[in-house]
C-alpha cells in the first residue's frame, strides 16, 4: 500500500484538511483518514502546523515541493496544494491535435476548417496515429486527465480500403491510453453519410462502415480490459440517416453525439425532416441517461426540455467552440433542466480541464450577463464525477473508499494560485499548477514531468512529420 498526504482534498463533503489517501496494490483507495471536522469549500482553513506549509528552502528555490512532508511518518507521500479525484475529458478527437496553430491564416468558418482537418486525416495510419494520440494523451495527463472519451470516426485506410485489422486505428487509440498511463473510453463512430441525403465524400470514405449492421459487426470486436471501455456514437444527424439511428442507439455502453454545433445542420435537419436533431434523435429512441449531446450548442425550448427529460448528458467543449465559432450554448438551462454537464477539449485548440471549467462559466456570464451561474461545486461535478458517468466509469470521480485512486494534486503557492481560496481554485489554476497526477495507484505525473519524458518533443516528432 502507498498513502498520501493531502495538505487539503476536494472530499465528497468538501474541503478537508490533512487528509490521509491510502491506496490498496489493486489501484483503489482502501481508506480517507481525515480530521474531525471537514471545510466548506471557499471558507479560510484553520491554521495548520507550518512544517506542513512550507517545504525546504531548496526545494522551493527549484519551484518543486517537497516528496516527504516534515512531521509525517517515513514513506507517506506528501502532495502539497488541492487534491482533486481525476478530471475526465469527455469529449476527445486526438488526431486534432495535429491542427493546433495551423489554422487561424484565413479566417475562414467551421466549414473551411473542415477541409484542414479531412487534409489531416488522410496522412494518419495506425503507426503515425499512435505516436500522435500517445502524445496527445500524454499532454491531457500532463494537465490532471486521468480520463479520456475518444469519438472515434477515423477507422480505415484513405479511399476506406480496409487494413487487416479493421479496427487497427482503433487499437493504435487504445494502445496510446496505456502508454501515457491513462483510461480511456473508445466511443467508436458511426459515420455513413456526407450529410443529409449526401452520400459520403472522398475525403470522408474511411470514416465509413458503408451501413449500420457492418459498422456494429466491426465494434462487437473490439474488447474492454481494466483501463478501456468500449461505447459508441452517432457522428450527428448529418452523418447517420434517419433510418438508422435507433440501430446506432442500441449499441452497448454510452453513447455520444455531436448535437447542434451549427445552425446549418439545424437548418437541413428541419428542412429535410421537419424536426430539429433533437426531436429527431427524441424520435429514434436514442435520448437517454446514457447518451451524451457533445455541444449542444444551438437548441430550443423544446430541445433543453427533450435533453433533460429523458436525463440526457451534455458536454461542453468552450475553447473549441470559442476557436471554431460555434457559439455559447444554453449550459445553465440544460442543467436545471436535468441534463448532466461534463467537459472535453475537443480539438485540443487548449488543453487543461481547469481553463475549460471557467470558461464554461465565463461562457455563460457573456451571453447572460449574470456571474456565478454555474458554482465551483457544479464546475467539479462536470470534471469529474458527471464527466466519468458520461464515458462509463460510474465508480470514478470521487476520493472515497473503494473508488480508484486517480487524483490530481494542483499547487496553491505559485504566481497563478498564490493567495486563492481552495474552493475557488478552478478559477485561477491551470495545467501549469497541476504537480502529481495518479491513475489507478500509479503515479504517471511527479512534479509536473510526464513519464514519458520531454511531451514537447513528442507532439512536434509526431505533428512535423505529418505536415513535413
Amino acid at each position: 500500500m502507498t498513502t498520501y498526504h493531502c495538505e487539503r482534498a476536494w472530499l465528497p463533503e468538501g474541503i478537508t484538511q490533512d487528509v490521509l489517501i491510502t491506496v490498496a496494490a489493486d489501484g483503489t483507495i482502501d481508506a480517507v483518514t481525515t480530521p474531525d471536522r471537514a471545510h466548506p469549500q471557499g471558507y479560510p482553513q484553520p491554521p495548520v502546523d507550518p512544517s506542513l506549509l512550507s517545504p525546504p528552502t531548496d526545494r522551493l528555490a527549484k519551484g518543486r515541493p517537497p516528496r516527504e512532508g516534515r512531521g509525517l511518518p517515513e514513506g507517506v507521500v506528501s502532495l502539497r496544494g488541492l487534491v482533486f479525484p481525476g478530471f475526465a475529458n469527455a469529449h476527445s478527437h486526438a488526431f486534432h491535435r495535429a491542427l493546433r496553430g495551423r489554422t487561424h491564416g484565413d479566417g475562414g468558418t467551421f466549414w473551411t476548417w473542415r477541409e484542414r482537418m479531412y487534409a489531416l486525416a488522410a496522412k494518419l495510419d495506425p503507426d503515425t496515429y499512435l505516436a500522435l494520440a500517445r502524445a496527445a494523451y500524454a499532454e491531457m495527463a500532463l494537465a490532471g486527465v486521468t480520463c479520456v472519451g475518444e469519438f472515434h470516426y477515423l477507422h480505415h485506410a484513405p479511399g476506406g480500403r480496409r487494413y487487416d485489422d479493421p479496427n487497427a486505428m482503433g487499437a493504435a487509440l487504445i494502445q496510446a491510453a496505456k502508454d501515457a498511463g491513462i483510461r480511456l473510453t473508445l466511443l467508436d463512430t458511426c459515420y455513413l453519410a456526407g450529410g443529409i441525403n449526401t452520400p459520403v465524400s472522398a475525403e470522408q470514405l474511411r470514416f465509413s462502415d458503408g451501413t449500420a449492421q457492418a459498422w456494429a459487426s466491426r465494434v462487437a470486436e473490439l474488447k474492454a480490459d481494466a483501463t478501456t471501455r468500449i461505447g459508441g456514437a452517432i457522428h450527428s444527424v448529418r452523418a447517420v440517416p434517419r433510418a438508422a439511428l435507433s440501430e446506432v442507439g442500441a449499441c452497448a455502453g454510452p453513447l455520444h453525439v455531436h448535437l447542434s454545433e451549427q445552425p446549418a445542420e439545424n437548418e437541413a435537419c428541419l428542412a429535410a425532416y421537419g424536426r430539429t436533431p433533437t426531436e429527431l434523435l427524441s424520435d429514434a429512441g436514442v435520448l437517454s441517461p446514457r447518451t451524451t449531446a457533445v455541444h449542444a450548442t444551438h437548441l430550443t425550448a423544446g430541445d433543453i426540455a427533450l435533453l433533460g427529460a429523458s436525463g440526457t448528458g451534455a458536454c461542453f467543449c468552450p475553447t473549441t467552440e470559442g476557436d471554431l465559432a460555434d457559439g455559447l450554448g444554453p449550459a445553465r438551462e440544460l442543467l436545471s433542466a436535468g441534463s448532466p454537464l461534463s467537459l472535453g477539449s475537443d480539438q485540443h485548440a487548449v488543453v487543461d480541464p481547469l481553463v475549460e471549467a471557467r470558461a464554461l462559466e465565463h461562457g455563460e456570464r457573456f451571453r447572460t450577463g449574470e456571474r456565478g451561474r454555474l458554482s465551483p461545486d457544479e464546475l467539479l461535478t462536470a470534471m469529474t464525477t458527471a464527466g466519468h458517468a458520461a464515458l462509463g466509469w460510474p465508480e470514478v470521480g470521487q476520493l472515497k473508499v473503494g473508488a480508484p485512486a486517480d487524483f490530481v494534486a494542483v499547487r496553491l503557492d505559485t504566481p497563478r494560485t498564490a493567495g486563492c481560496l481552495p474552493g475557488q481554485a478552478m478559477f485561477a489554476a491551470t495545467a501549469s499548477d497541476v504537480d502529481t497526477v495518479v491513475v489507478g495507484g500509479r503515479v504517471i505525473v511527479r512534479e509536473g514531468a510526464h513519464m514519458l519524458g520531454d511531451v514537447g518533443s513528442l507532439l512536434g516528432k509526431a505533428i512535423e512529420g505529418l505536415w513535413a
